[in-house]
Order: structure tokens, then C-alpha cells, then sequence
């Protein structure tokens, strides 16, 4: 082991690369690598067959994005990623859990449901493969991975809400991002990693990357919290509430807080489906 963290992830993972642009704005001595460049340190520390896995100086591993997140800040409190006030806080926590719970539902079905995204996602995917192996191999993807979008939801019912929902979720963003860098003022929060990361991931394909371009604010939010920066101070909720709080009623009440309850209802019952009517 090195003095370094060990990020292990994938440029294809939103979850990966919210840790890692995390841990570029904490300053954290990392490297990134790869699952198969790291093939054995993830052997070792793996608990579940999930990236990212963070490997610690102390040969230590954390996994899953949110207590990555959480371990870290209580080791790095500076500068924080929590608002100061207890609505702020509250909110930026709740677009976290939002992101990762309800924004794979956009990234993951943008990115599976139409031909040209399977073709071109799949073809990225096996792009360091040997070039004559590509072809095969990206075949070998597509057939995996479609079928799964039923694990975020993603049926000829949920594809129009979905895909609304993203459409909807990148107007509210770019007007409430016209007169901010980061969600909750000058410097990155807990919510920003947790939506941006989805967001990010799905803009890189071509028909989501569609949507998102024509929202200039988001599209420059992107491209900061890639390296994120302190540009200034967090702005109190009086503020960010004009804007903000569009996301939260059409968005994280209006359909994601209904999913999750029926969710959790489904869980508990050993359902393996469920049905819920949204906004």
C-alpha cells in the first residue's frame, strides 16, 4: 500500500465518480484505478461485487458511495460539505438520497432504452479491449445489460415518466444554477455529489447528452464539479428557496419520497414488484 487512498471505481459508475469528485474537492491524497487494474485489492476488500471501494493508508476498505462520503467527512470536516443551517443541511442531504435513489432511474434507462445509446454505451464500454474483440464484446454488454433497466423500474409503463421526470429536472436545475455555481451557493454540498453524478453519467450518452445540452447552467455545473471548487460561502435557504423548491415539490414529493415509501412497503412484504401512483 501506498500513503494514498485508493479509489477504485469506473468512469461509468456515478457512483464512482461522485466519490472521486468528492475526494478531488477535499484535497484527498488518491489514486483512482480501475477494477481491473486493481483486480486484487478489490479481491480483498470487496464485500459485495459493487464499485466504488475505497482502500484506506491503513489497507482498510469502505464501500458504497454514501458511507464513503460520510467516513471521509468525519475525517476531512474542512471544508465542510454540510450547510450550516438545519433546513439547508436537511435538504442537501435529502437531494443526496434523491440522486442516488431516483436519478439512476433517469441514467440508467436514457441509457439502456434506445438502440443508438446501447450501441454507443456498449462500444465505450469495450473500447480497451483488443480491437478485434470489440465487436463481441460490446454485443456481450448490450445483451447483459439491458434487461436490467426492470431493476430501476424501467418498463413501457415508468419510460415516459421517467424520461419526463429528467426533462423536468434539468429545467428546474438550469433556472435554479442561473445564479449559482453549486446547488446550495459558492461551494460544493452533500447534494451536489449525490445528483451530479447521475446527471454526469447520463450526459455523456446521446440522447440524454441531448437533453442536458440544452441546459447551459447544468452543462457548466457539470464541467465544475468535475474538480470542484470553493467559490465562495453557502447561501442561507431564504435564498436557494425560490428556485430550490421547485426540485423538491415536483420532484422529491412529487415522485420519488411516493416511490420510496411503496418501496420500502414492497421490501418489507418480500414483494418482488410493486405498484404506486405518482404525480
Amino acid at each position: 500500500m501506498t500513503g494514498n487512498y485508493i479509489v477504485i471505481g469506473s468512469e461509468e459508475s456515478p457512483y464512482s465518480v461522485k466519490v472521486r469528485s468528492y475526494f478531488r474537492y477535499k484535497k484527498i491524497p488518491h489514486e483512482w484505478r480501475g477494477r481491473n487494474e486493481a483486480a486484487d485489492l478489490y479481491a480483498k476488500h470487496a464485500r459485495l461485487p459493487l464499485i466504488p471501494l475505497v482502500v484506506t493508508p491503513d489497507d482498510t476498505g469502505i464501500q458504497d458511495s454514501t458511507p464513503i462520503i460520510e467516513t471521509m467527512e468525519a475525517k476531512y470536516p474542512a471544508p465542510s460539505i454540510h450547510p450550516a443551517g438545519a433546513v439547508g443541511r436537511f435538504v442537501s442531504a435529502l437531494l443526496e438520497e434523491f440522486g442516488d435513489e431516483w436519478g439512476n432511474k433517469w441514467m440508467f434507462h436514457m441509457r439502456w432504452a434506445r438502440e443508438i445509446d446501447q450501441v454507443t454505451v456498449s462500444r465505450r464500454f469495450a473500447a480497451d479491449a483488443p480491437p478485434e474483440k470489440i465487436d463481441t464484446l460490446a454485443q456481450t454488454i448490450r445483451e447483459r445489460m439491458v434487461p436490467r433497466v426492470w431493476f430501476v423500474g424501467s418498463n413501457e409503463v415508468t419510460a415516459p415518466q421517467i424520461e419526463k421526470s429528467f426533462a423536468d429536472v434539468l429545467r428546474l436545475l438550469d433556472a435554479h444554477l442561473a445564479s449559482r455555481p453549486y446547488l446550495f451557493g459558492g461551494r460544493p454540498a452533500f447534494g451536489d455529489f449525490g445528483l451530479w453524478g447521475q446527471i454526469y453519467e447520463a450526459g455523456r450518452d446521446p440522447t440524454a447528452g441531448a437533453l442536458v445540452n440544452k441546459a447551459p447552467n447544468v452543462v457548466a455545473w457539470i464541467d465544475r464539479m468535475l474538480d470542484p471548487q470553493d467559490l465562495g460561502e453557502f447561501e442561507d435557504w431564504p435564498a436557494l428557496e425560490p428556485t430550490l423548491l421547485g426540485v423538491l415539490s415536483d420532484q422529491v414529493a412529487g415522485l420519488f419520497l411516493p416511490w420510496d415509501v411503496a418501496n420500502a412497503k414492497a421490501i418489507a412484504s418480500a414483494e418482488d414488484e410493486f405498484d404506486v401512483t405518482l404525480k
